[in-house]
């Protein structure tokens, strides 16, 4: 069993910047899939980052892209999501998930084994 605490959320005024930890109980080999999600109020949670751990392949949905940085510390157990220039839309509950495995279809939060509980971001306008 895998425990995953997201931190580092908050207010931030739009177009600042935020970077969410997310440590695992457990250490992370290589060849899992770590990744970010968010989910706003009344919409489905969707996905926003992911990284291959050992790989560090990483892959970003379309409206984060040039924004957020996922980058992993091998030592730490740990994940970060680095979110730069943040927008209003970018306001959501932050989740981290785990899959001790490969992804392919990484998007889809079916696929991962582990979640965090979650951190809230807010961006003010």
């Amino acid at each position: 069993q895998v425990q995953l605490v997201e931190s580092g959320g908050g207010l931030v005024q739009a177009g600042g910047s935020l970077r969410l930890s997310c440590a695992a109980s457990g250490r992370i080999f290589s060849g899992w899939t770590m990744g970010w999600f968010r989910q706003a109020p009344g919409k489905e949670r969707e996905f926003v980052a992911a990284i291959r751990w050992g790989v560090s392949s990483t892959y970003y949905t379309d409206s984060v892209k040039g924004r957020f940085t996922i980058s992993g510390d091998n030592a730490k157990n740990t994940v970060y999501l680095q979110m730069n220039s943040l927008k209003s839309e970018d306001t959501a509950v932050y989740y981290c998930a785990a899959g001790p495995y490969y992804i392919s279809d990484y998007a889809r939060p079916i696929k991962y084994a582990y979640w965090g509980q979650g951190t809230q971001v807010t961006v003010s306008s």
